[in-house]
């Protein structure tokens, strides 16, 4: 797989790689966008000439989307930016080969989050990236009504270093009640490669889901997608401005039975990342997950306690080597005993090894890339 040499950017250890075009650039409140990294050392980035006529907070955005535009913004009118030397301006057209000095600051009201002990299963750690298995029921990042408790707390226990990583290095999330693959940076170099791959979509991720009903053996759902117009918790299916391309491939691999109702294993792959994705797609064919109380049939939530889903399989380009490299996760015990208790084979769930070839895709990284 080959790589056009990006602009460099140094924090006074290692490069860090930005191969993606900058127009490519994320909205302010994407996953990927810390508002309370601390620790930070001082970046310097020397521009080339694929930023040419491009605003400089365009560019930053760009070249550090682990950081909002909106941020880069403020710290840019707040003197933390300079062009060669001078102050810099938001508004201000690169012409190329400038050296731009970015001193990230955190906000003063805002405390960093506490390490707190934590079993992680840990399928693969290296010096650049963890692949974990996160469990169901747990909350990836501190937000409203989780402060503590969370997989960004059990990472900066298990890595202390990771304080100096926007976000302990997270730069994608699973829904609470989804359990699954993750991947984390365990440097800034590393984290931007990955945010760089989520946006190109050459970070891969296959899910395994069981719905209700018999949905036809493999398609396509390419319908997008925006917050529900009534009840903002959930997404929904939306032709409205505001909506968002959204594209799900499937494919039925096994049906069964749950209380005498038609029960399908499936097998997705995602072109978009967008919040809710698998369960909005799939409920809008009129095949809601099993368990899932958001979207699902609300006389049979009981069946089982959380939505049938698993973020089954990871494959990237590792941030070092540069090679490709894939993960499957095993079934969790919840979901063995679904399968078994609707008479479908748990190997069935089994997701086949993924080609390094990229997908062909359609659609971009998401706010919150949680399924």
């Amino acid at each position: 797989m080959s790589r056009k040499k990006p602009p460099e950017i140094t924090n006074g250890q290692e490069p860090v790689k930005t191969d993606l075009p900058l127009e490519d650039d994320f909205d302010d409140g994407d996953a990927a966008a810390d508002e309370s990294a601390t620790g930070l050392e001082p970046l310097t980035l020397r521009l080339d000439d694929d930023v040419i006529g491009q605003r400089l907070d365009k560019v930053l955005s760009g070249l550090m989307p682990e950081f909002s535009r909106n941020r880069i913004q403020q710290w840019i009118e707040d003197g933390h930016v300079t062009v060669n030397g001078a102050p810099a301006k938001a508004k201000m057209t690169m012409l190329g080969d400038e050296l731009v000095e970015v001193a990230p600051q955190s906000v003063p009201a805002e405390q960093p989050y506490g390490p707190e002990p934590m079993a992680l299963d840990i399928l693969h750690e290296d010096r650049a990236i963890i692949v974990l298995n996160k469990p169901a029921g747990l909350v990836v990042h501190p937000a409203a009504g989780n402060w503590s408790g969370t997989l960004l707390n059990g990472l900066l226990h298990h890595c202390p270093a990771l304080a100096k990583v926007p976000r302990a290095g997270i730069v994608h999330r699973l829904d609470k009640e989804t359990s699954g693959l993750m991947v984390v940076a365990k440097t800034l170099a590393a984290q931007t490669d990955l945010v760089r791959q989520l946006q190109a979509r050459s970070m891969k991720r296959q899910y395994v889901a069981l719905v209700w009903g018999l949905p036809q053996l493999s398609g396509t759902v390419d319908a997008p997608m925006a917050r529900h117009p009534r009840d903002r918790i959930k997404m929904a299916v939306s032709q409205s401005m505001r909506a968002k391309a959204a594209v799900t491939h499937y494919r039925r691999m096994a049906t069964g039975e749950i209380e005498r109702k038609p029960v399908s294993l499936v097998h997705c792959r995602l072109e978009t990342g967008r919040t809710h994705q698998i369960r909005v797609h799939l409920q809008s064919l009129g095949f809601p997950l099993v368990g899932d109380a958001l979207y699902g049939k609300q006389h049979l939530v009981t069946v089982f306690p959380r939505q049938a889903l698993l973020a089954g399989r990871l494959g990237l380009v590792h941030p070092t080597s540069g090679k490709f490299r894939q993960w499957a996760a095993p079934l969790p015990e919840d979901i063995l005993a679904l399968l078994q208790r609707a008479g479908i084979d748990p190997a069935l769930a089994e997701i086949p090894e993924m080609s390094e070839e990229p997908d062909q895709v359609l659609g971009d990284f998401d706010d919150d890339d949680e399924y």
